[in-house]
């Protein structure tokens, strides 16, 4: 992933949407994506989901009816989520969020392929 630089756009409205559990984020370059709060929990930048390195990703299964409790600040490039699961370690910075939302479908699908091989569900037992 691409750092930041001068020509990231960056959010200039974020909108949690409690009910629908779907977080809308609009670009300073005019894009709006529309980010499920489970699909921000699954594709937590932490180290808990990512590991701590290529291959030790760790599937989070049960999280269809998470929601994000807070969403704070961190200076003026993330925020960082707090989820109804108590899991709020993960950094989203605005290029992170930026290409989530150009990766979105993608990594959704990919998302759903790994729970499927692994016998696993979204939701929670």
């Amino acid at each position: 992933m691409a750092g930041l630089t001068k020509n990231t756009p960056f959010p200039v409205e974020i909108k949690l949407h409690q009910k629908s559990r779907i977080l809308d984020i609009s670009f300073s370059d005019g894009k709006t994506f529309h980010y499920s709060c489970e699909f921000l929990r699954v594709h937590s930048p932490s180290a808990e989901v990512c590991g701590h390195g290529p291959g030790q990703e760790v599937l989070q299964t049960g999280k269809r009816m998470i929601n994000i409790k807070e969403i704070e600040p961190a200076g003026n490039y993330a925020i960082q989520l707090n989820f109804t699961d108590g899991h709020n370690t993960g950094l989203y910075s605005w290029d992170l969020l930026y290409s989530y939302g150009l990766n979105h479908d993608k990594m959704w699908q990919h998302y759903l392929q790994r729970l499927s091989e692994a016998g696993a569900s979204r939701d929670a037992d």
